[in-house]
């Protein structure tokens, strides 16, 4: 009887901490999304009518440019497609991660290397796992996110908005930029947790994982399987839900390809988001396996990491001095 009634108050122990976490991460859900609400108004409020002129005129500016550039492509619909949804978004990846791949071969300029998280590694990058990185993320653009387009080509057209003369407003591309937002997130979080299951993770999401110490082209080095599993159909889905505009299509897809890239790039850099997330996902394997962190915080797959510097470094860095220095990792203990 002992047993049972410890038993009882041990599953009753169990349920209320579960229910205690779910609250405090509905608490702060409500927190952030009160406070930027709040920051939102005031600063709407404020200067709303400077803010009126000023997107009067940009709005005008936009709008004169998308019509250019549809009738310089002549209204044909599919190369329009492919130009904002697939070479746009490519351009700015590689353009970006150019630049970090310049600096993990080179060492130069330091201004970036001296931001490095994990230091000692990739202090120079090793060339052949580079050129096989690169290898696979071209051959992943090319031979999967590309052919992915073809279908989501024909649900854009079917919900008939997406090539419209017409483009939306700030304020609606912000209200779908926080819906794709939140859909990648949950897509994402399940998704890679589904990868980590062991028989999944040896023969798929291992490939991934080679890099311990991340670099910004190593977001999209995947198996093909996790590539359109885990990085492309995340992204996709909103847009497609939402019957976006291409427009909308191509800043969305540039921006999370610049987010990730930034996740993996392996420098904590002044006034860019906070990498130590993810960097610490590389170097633990089980933990933080989301975007946002507020489903690894539910589900407790961010224990460790609450725990660690890395999640006293998990901030927008706002001075020159790099966070390794300022909050350095507490020195190991001798044998």
């Amino acid at each position: 009887f002992q047993m049972k009634r410890d038993s009882a108050f041990s599953t009753m122990a169990e349920q209320q901490k579960q229910e205690e976490k779910l609250w405090d991460a509905m608490k702060i859900t409500a927190h952030v999304l009160g406070t930027g609400l709040l920051i939102f108004t005031v600063l709407v409020n404020s200067v709303s009518c400077y803010v009126k002129n000023i997107w009067d005129t940009s709005g005008h500016f936009w709008q004169t440019t998308w019509l250019k550039f549809y009738y310089l492509f002549e209204g044909k619909e599919w190369s329009i497609f492919l130009f904002g949804a697939a070479l746009v978004p490519s351009l700015v990846f590689w353009c970006f991660n150019g630049i970090f791949m310049v600096a993990d071969v080179t060492g130069k300029p330091t201004f970036i290397t001296r931001y490095r998280i994990q230091l000692g590694k990739n202090d120079p990058v090793d060339t052949k796992k580079l050129r096989q990185a690169i290898y696979t993320a071209l051959c992943n653009q090319i031979f999967i996110s590309l052919p992915m387009l073809v279908p989501m080509f024909y649900i854009m057209k079917w919900w008939g908005n997406t090539f419209s003369k017409e483009l939306p407003t700030f304020h609606w591309f912000l209200v779908e930029l926080s819906i794709f937002t939140l859909i990648e997130e949950i897509l994402f979080y399940y998704t890679h947790r589904l990868v980590h299951l062991p028989l999944l993770y040896k023969h798929i999401h291992k490939k991934h994982h080679e890099w311990t110490a991340p670099i910004g082209v190593v977001s999209i080095y995947a198996h093909p399987v996790e590539h359109m599993l885990s990085n492309t159909l995340p992204v996709m889905t909103g847009p497609m839900i939402m019957g976006s505009h291409i427009v909308s299509i191509a800043a969305w897809f540039s921006l999370a390809l610049l987010t990730t890239s930034i996740s993996h790039c392996g420098y904590h850099l002044p006034f860019l988001p906070s990498p130590e997330f993810h960097d610490f996902h590389h170097l633990k394997f089980s933990q933080c396996y989301g975007v946002l962190g507020v489903l690894d915080y539910l589900h407790g797959t961010d224990t460790v990491f609450r725990q660690s510097k890395a999640y006293e470094r998990h901030r927008v860095l706002l001075s020159l001095t790099p966070l390794s220095e300022s909050i350095p990792e507490a020195p190991k203990r001798a044998e």
